[in-house]
């Protein structure tokens, strides 16, 4: 398969129940996102190795959904006068391949095959530096606060395009932050229900075949 073209049809439910919607990366970008990017970011030493997706979580000022901010943080333009706690972050050089909105919209902040500054000091399987290997996935949301419907569409069915692009990460190879760098992160936390993420990736590919 052409790695840089994926054209992937996908599931979700109009008012009046008909299936409607497609994801399409094209050279390494989601054709349906909205693209900001980022300088946080570099080129892979492996450019060939992505075998991991992480999914996080992020929501600016804390607790807090919509705004600007968390665009501003990845594109090094925060303004730390805007709350007290941006303060503590303004100066932080981070990033991640792409943001999922509360309403399931997606925002683009690197190209999935170069290298965003996402996982920090971590470990994948005795493999350090999974910046190095890994695609970054925000959820815009908290630990403790439930994800919404339409997250969890847009998560699957951009982790079935991620999948047909980049054939390394397979199933197995798609956890937390939490799970890659434990004691130090949390995210996505109790609130993201991992089986029903699973199961709707599951649909999503019995369906396709």
């Amino acid at each position: 398969m052409n790695v840089d073209f994926v054209h992937f049809c996908i599931v979700k439910i109009d008012s009046l129940g008909v299936c409607v919607g497609k994801l399409t990366i094209q050279q390494h970008r989601c054709q349906q996102a909205t693209y900001y990017p980022s300088p946080h970011a570099d080129e892979r030493p492996e450019p060939q190795d992505i075998h991991l997706l992480v999914v996080h979580n992020i929501s600016l000022p804390p607790g807090e959904f919509g705004g600007p901010y968390i665009t501003d943080l990845f594109m090094g333009t925060l303004n730390p006068e805007d709350h007290p706690f941006f303060q503590e972050i303004a100066h932080i050089k981070v990033s991640a391949h792409a943001c999922i909105r509360r309403d399931g919209s997606i925002e683009q902040y690197v190209d999935f095959n170069r290298r965003a500054w996402h996982a920090g000091v971590s470990t994948w399987h005795g493999k350090e530096r999974c910046n190095d290997f890994s695609i970054g996935i925000e959820l815009e949301g908290t630990d403790h606060t439930p994800y919404t419907e339409e997250q969890y569409q847009t998560l699957a069915q951009l982790t079935i395009a991620l999948q047909e692009t980049y054939p390394g990460i397979t199933d197995a190879c798609i956890t937390g932050h939490e799970d890659i760098a434990p004691g130090r992160k949390t995210d996505p936390g109790p609130a993201f229900n991992w089986n029903y993420y699973r199961q709707q990736i599951a649909a999503l590919t019995k369906q396709d075949g």
